[in-house]
């Protein structure tokens, strides 16, 4: 079972699509570079990942503070929060669907 509050590292800003590779793979008790298909969908599957990083590329902008960005991957509900953090706890849902809250 994964932690709820299991987030990216403090002090060490990954990339919004790197920190969640790593949190998946984390949680999966695999190394990240197992976390690859056939045995994994790859991020880009359900997200753009050039796309979210661009998104949260400035995370102490104020502009970014209410934005965030959810989403299910790999039958984990993931979120980007506006200042970068990245947040992967079990699905409660299994649609798939991109959310984004924001300016």
């Amino acid at each position: 079972m994964v932690d709820p509050t299991d987030t990216s590292p403090v002090g060490r800003q990954l990339p919004p699509s790197q920190a969640i590779i790593e949190a998946v793979a984390n949680a999966e008790g695999v190394d990240v570079i197992d976390l690859r298909p056939p045995a994994y969908e790859p991020l880009y599957s359900v997200v753009d990942p050039e796309a979210l990083d661009l998104l949260f590329a400035h995370p102490n902008d104020a502009s970014n503070s209410e934005t965030r960005v959810s989403f299910v991957y790999e039958g984990y509900d993931i979120v980007v929060y506006g200042d970068g953090q990245v947040s992967v706890s079990e699905a409660t849902s299994s649609n798939g669907r991109v959310n984004s809250l924001g300016n």
